[in-house]
């Protein structure tokens, strides 16, 4: 039987301490918790299934019922992990009750940020696959609302996530993938059909409004090195869009890597190899509250560190972090490892190096890779295999998730996913 335990210290307003310790036991086989009842309050929730080692379903507490008021034990039962409180819900009538209640959702809304899971697609056709739980370190079988297939563009910010189709680039969604609540936008201005798109979403802890960036980028007519570079935005207070910059590079086009940090939007470019620029990549800036000029974009250019086979651009703590293949001196198109750099003002400063032994035990690593984070986790993921590995940014530490309950059953399977934040109170 596989047990979790989490321990709690409790203080009375007298001065009275108690140890409360609670005990979920659970079995290993695929099982759902429906809150079917909760949606009524929140949402709809489908089933929730989790991977496990062994037995039978149970869930127990150690009597508190007996010594811990409502609103102490909403408190308690706020800190779980996610997947806790699911099985929580089925311990007992007034669990479920405490569970079910907006003023849990309150309560759990002012925990700090649970750590990001990480979902990863078992197919290339349908958007079916797995998420990992790094605190509990299990995967977990959801089912994700609106998206059609795994080659969907996707962006996510603070238990949100944003898909956009890839076919139009014009069917856009936000959800949370937990509760399973969704919202359709109305489609975004600018070029129907661009040859490249970056999607970026950021969302406000505070308020829940959230900001939506699309960078369009399309070659212009009988020019290979003039490229029309446009952004949109989208606000969920006026539900409006706006596009905000319209203008054409020469020898750089757009790309499909973009990310906004703390009211700033990070996209990066791509020489087209009309100047010969020292790296084929480049990060550009752009403040979405002051919205410079037409003109004044290239100038915004920050260079890489070193040359790259690929970036992943993430926000960690509202500072931006790029994820990025290091390509061989002699051919930089051949990946030889991958570095972690933070931008600090307009300088990168490298954090960490994959260990030669990780990028070794991913087997086959291709020069092109998926890579996303948010919070203090890192997750690096080959295209060619369903291995996963976290970097915990705050200790420097690198780790292999559990096995991921999926395996390669053809030569070129593909395999990609994405982080988010699993969250219970927020809705689009």
């Amino acid at each position: 039987m596989l047990r979790e335990v989490f321990f709690f210290l409790i203080t009375s307003p007298s001065g009275f301490f108690c140890l409360l310790f609670l005990i979920m036991e659970g079995e290993t086989s695929w099982f759902s918790h429906s809150f079917d009842d909760m949606a009524r309050e929140i949402g709809e929730f489908d089933s929730f299934s989790e991977l496990s080692d062994e037995g039978n379903k149970e869930a127990t507490a150690v009597s508190v019922d007996l010594i811990l008021p409502d609103d102490l034990l909403e408190r308690i039962l706020a800190c779980l992990p996610v997947a806790s409180i699911f099985r929580a819900r089925c311990v007992c009538k007034r669990w479920y009750e405490i569970v079910s209640s907006k003023r849990f959702l309150w309560n759990f809304s002012r925990v700090l940020s649970q750590k990001p899971w990480y979902f990863m697609f078992t197919s290339s056709n349908e958007p079916t696959g797995y998420a990992y739980d790094p605190i509990l370190r299990k995967w977990y079988g959801i089912e994700l609302p609106c998206i059609e297939t795994s080659n969907w563009f996707i962006a996510s910010s603070c238990g949100l996530v944003c898909f956009m189709d890839n076919d139009s680039r014009t069917e856009l969604y936000v959800c949370n993938p937990i509760t399973k609540t969704h919202k359709k936008l109305r489609d975004p201005p600018g070029l129907r059909f661009s040859d490249y798109s970056a999607l970026a979403v950021s969302v406000n802890r505070k308020s829940h409004g959230y900001t939506i960036s699309i960078v369009k980028s399309k070659q212009v007519t009988g020019n290979f090195f003039q490229w029309d570079v446009s952004v949109h935005i989208y606000d969920s207070e006026t539900m409006r869009w706006v596009t905000t910059l319209t203008e054409v590079l020469t020898g750089w086009r757009g790309g499909d890597e973009s990310v906004i940090c703390d009211g700033v939007l990070y996209f990066l470019i791509y020489s087209t190899g009309g100047g010969a620029p020292k790296n084929r990549h480049g990060l550009i800036t752009y403040n979405l509250s002051s919205c410079p000029p037409p003109g004044l974009l290239i100038r915004s250019f920050i260079p890489v560190p070193c040359p790259l086979t690929c970036g992943r651009l993430m926000n960690l703590k509202e500072k931006l972090v790029m994820v990025g293949g290091i390509g061989k001196q002699d051919r930089p198109d051949i990946i030889k490892g991958i570095g972690i750099w933070v931008l600090n003002g307009k300088a990168w400063q490298e954090i960490a190096r994959m260990p030669h032994k990780f990028f070794q035990g991913f087997g086959e690593f291709d020069d092109v890779f998926a890579s996303s984070g948010t919070d203090d986790l890192i997750y690096i993921q080959s295209y060619g295999a369903p291995a996963l590995l976290v970097f915990d940014m705050s200790q420097r530490h690198w780790r292999w998730s559990q096995k991921c309950p999926v395996t390669k059953r053809f030569p070129l399977q593909l395999f990609t996913g994405f982080c988010f934040e699993p969250r219970l109170e927020i809705s689009p």
